[in-house]
């Protein structure tokens, strides 16, 4: 397979053959946007199934595409590489393999991962949004929560959920309005870069895992050395990471990142986990010093079709909180949660009936998308209130 032409009519579709370039203008058209956000995600090739792609939280397959065989998707997926992938991939010296591809027709990025199962190689290339969405736009519970956090001088502030959970946009949307109304030396340390950014009030430098550094805490040591005000850590993946972002909360810097949990009381106990048992207690006291929010967040999809909506679990370090993570009573967080909604704070499953009482989400995606049972008592109160 010798041609890595991006328009090379490859794949049979309905009744023509279209290529790699025709199938990216359809992903990526209007036509599946709500407002300024596309509502697809991923596409995904494997051998034995039509082209297919996240649309929402589904998997769906292209209407009319045929199943795709492995020359097919040989036509499909190396012209999306680089020259050396290209040989690391037909050489097999490697089987799985992470980049990014920009499409030079449109600018849109997008991060590929490509891997091996029994049928053979496959794809998924996750499109990486080129617009930062308005804060205002991001679906935040109120505005004071959002105001609170980007005038923030220091401490960590965390944005959590599973993969797909609008993470790294929330975090944008944070670091754009700082960029656009304070003055301050911002880096991003990335894998790989999602919104590129120009500076504006701010000065904001941008650097890449495996490109600008070697890895996150590589990036975050270099970072702490150059004057910087906010530093947004991709992902806290590893000890030595963490320990260099609570460092410098600590010291005077407001540090944004990402964990994969489902709430706010997982992402504490995440960060405590990743060191040896005999560093918690220490830990947990540093941790009550330099967390200043985190924000557990689910995307929902909406009761009109129109997409997905933010559901929002939010903690703040208020006193009270900063001795139940001193004192490693984590199971006090929920309570906190339900009870200090005037601080600032609330659970998923209390956003999740205010999005179901505002007709904005069903009843079965809230109880769908709750971490907890409470909700269903919660959902019963509500209803008894508004028959009442």
């Amino acid at each position: 397979m010798d041609n890595y032409d991006l328009d090379y009519q490859a794949y049979l579709l309905g009744e023509e053959y279209v290529s790699m370039a025709d199938l990216l203008r359809w992903f990526t058209s209007d036509e599946h946007k709500s407002g300024n956000m596309s509502r697809m995600s991923d596409i995904h090739l494997k051998v034995g199934r039509p082209f297919s792609y996240r649309f929402d939280d589904d998997i769906e397959s292209i209407p009319g595409g045929a199943d795709l065989d492995a020359e097919t998707l040989d036509h499909l997926v190396y012209p999306l590489l680089s020259e050396k992938n290209r040989q690391l991939l037909k050489s097999g010296e490697v089987k799985d393999l992470d980049c990014g591809y920009s499409w030079p027709e449109t600018g849109i990025n997008f991060r590929i991962n490509i891997f091996h199962d029994r049928d053979g190689m496959a794809m998924v290339m996750r499109m990486l949004s080129s617009h930062v969405p308005d804060i205002e736009d991001i679906g935040f519970p109120s505005d004071q929560i959002w105001e609170d956090i980007v005038h923030m001088k220091q401490g960590l502030c965390l944005v959590t959920g599973i993969t797909g959970s609008g993470k790294s946009t929330t975090i944008a949307s944070l670091i754009d309005y700082i960029n656009k109304y304070r003055k301050t030396r911002i880096i991003t340390l990335e894998d790989p870069i999602e919104f590129v950014f120009e500076s504006k009030l701010s000065m904001l430098s941008q650097r890449e895992v495996g490109n600008d550094v070697a890895s996150f805490s590589a990036g975050l040591r270099s970072a702490l050395r150059e004057n910087p005000d906010i530093i947004f850590i991709g992902e806290m993946r590893d000890q030595e990471t963490a320990q260099l972002a609570l460092s410098a909360a600590e010291t005077g810097h407001l540090v944004f990142s990402t964990l994969h949990t489902r709430d706010t009381k997982g992402a504490i106990s995440r960060i405590i986990d990743m060191f040896p048992a005999e560093q918690a207690k220490g830990l947990a006291l540093q941790l009550s010093f330099s967390i200043g929010a985190i924000l557990s967040q689910k995307l929902v999809p909406r009761e009109d079709g129109g997409g997905r909506c933010v559901a929002m679990e939010i903690l703040r370090n208020t006193s009270g909180v900063g001795n139940v993570i001193r004192t490693m009573n984590l199971s006090q967080v929920y309570s906190m949660l339900e009870t200090q909604k005037k601080e600032g704070m609330q659970t998923m499953e209390q956003h999740l009936v205010e999005l179901y009482a505002e007709g904005v989400i069903s009843y079965e995606n809230a109880v769908n998308f709750a971490n907890d049972l409470s909700i269903l008592d919660q959902l019963k109160d509500y209803e008894d209130e508004d028959d009442y």
